[in-house]
């Protein structure tokens, strides 16, 4: 039995392998729940879990220098609009995307795959380039956070570090920068501090027409494998997909379960069965086909933002036993 360590987040479609209603054939699994940023800092620096949810951005840079010590699932365990993402501050005058243009805006770390979404939509929908923005890098509630891959911005875009001691979060509250493009809202902004708005105050509306026009749900994370795990067992990425696949099922259906809903929220089922009819029943895809899109869209914004040092092709991404799906 091959033991494997595995990490992700706390999320529904990981609950079954963590807690055992779904198994891995052939391996004995030790589970963690991780946050997002120890869990990336961990892999992306000492690689010390086996199997581990990981940004798609980071896996992509590595991929492009040709030294990653991953390869990839086509399991994506985070997807997220990030319209409601982007903050401003409440008196700069910026009403519109194109009144970023100019300005000076947080990021926590620019190669952020949320960020590089953000970016990318601005770009495509309201003609704000990267370059036409100032970009500070810091950490949100505390200071001195790095970039979690050493990376050189090419010389037509402007990225500075905060000051030392500074936050992002604090920096925005006194009008030193003008905005904050981010995956995990501040906590000041939660607590609804005035002086933090966001672009899009409807930004259900906005994501919903994003994706009516577009067909992409934007992908923030993927699954990655070690290499050396891989190679001396190739065949434990598609025990990992059927798995991952299989906990998936299970939380879809726990979403229509009207017999006692599994969350706090009243209208849960509602949203839910809501949601399914927009995505006609395609909530959450797994597989490299049915992402192909969004997954060529990313691959062309992040080479050219500068974080790629070659434009990656999509299947040099996945693990390549795991690519085709086989059918009964």
């Amino acid at each position: 039995m091959l033991k494997l360590s595995l990490a992700t987040g706390d999320y529904d479609r990981c609950a079954p392998i963590h807690d055992g209603r779904v198994r891995v054939q052939g391996v004995d699994l030790f589970p963690l729940h991780l946050d997002a940023e120890e869990l990336f800092f961990r892999m992306a620096r000492y690689q010390d879990i086996d199997v581990a949810e990981f940004s798609l951005s980071s896996y992509v840079m590595g991929v492009s220098r040709g030294n990653s010590p991953f390869i990839a699932l086509p399991v994506f365990l985070s997807r997220a609009f990030r319209h409601g993402n982007i903050l401003v501050r409440s008196d700069a005058g910026i009403n519109a995307p194109e009144q970023l243009i100019g300005k000076r805006i947080g990021v926590p770390e620019y190669q952020m795959t949320a960020l590089v979404w953000q970016r990318g939509i601005l770009e495509d929908e309201y003609g704000v380039s990267p370059e036409s923005i100032t970009w500070i890098t810091g950490g949100e509630e505390q200071s001195g956070r790095k970039e979690r891959v050493p990376w050189n911005p090419p010389a037509n875009l402007t990225v500075e570090e905060a000051p030392e001691g500074k936050t992002l979060t604090s920096m925005l509250l006194a009008g030193e920068i003008d905005g904050l493009l981010c995956a995990r809202l501040p906590k000041a902004f939660d607590e609804g501090d005035p002086r933090i708005s966001r672009l899009f105050p409807n930004y259900k509306a906005v994501e919903m027409d994003y994706y009516r026009k577009t067909g992409i749900f934007p992908i923030m994370h993927t699954v990655v494998v070690k290499k050396d795990v891989y190679n001396e067992n190739p065949w434990v990425a598609q025990e990992l997909v059927k798995s991952f696949n299989q906990a998936r099922e299970i939380a879809k259906k726990n979403l229509f379960d009207t017999t006692a809903i599994k969350t706090m929220l009243p209208w849960f089922v509602a949203d839910a069965e809501e949601a399914r009819q927009f995505f006609k029943d395609d909530l959450w895809t797994y597989g490299l086909e049915k992402n192909r899109k969004a997954l060529e869209t990313f691959l062309d914004y992040h080479y050219k933002q500068g974080l790629s040092e070659r434009r990656v092709r999509i299947e040099e991404l996945f693990a390549p036993n795991t690519i085709e799906e086989f059918a009964i």
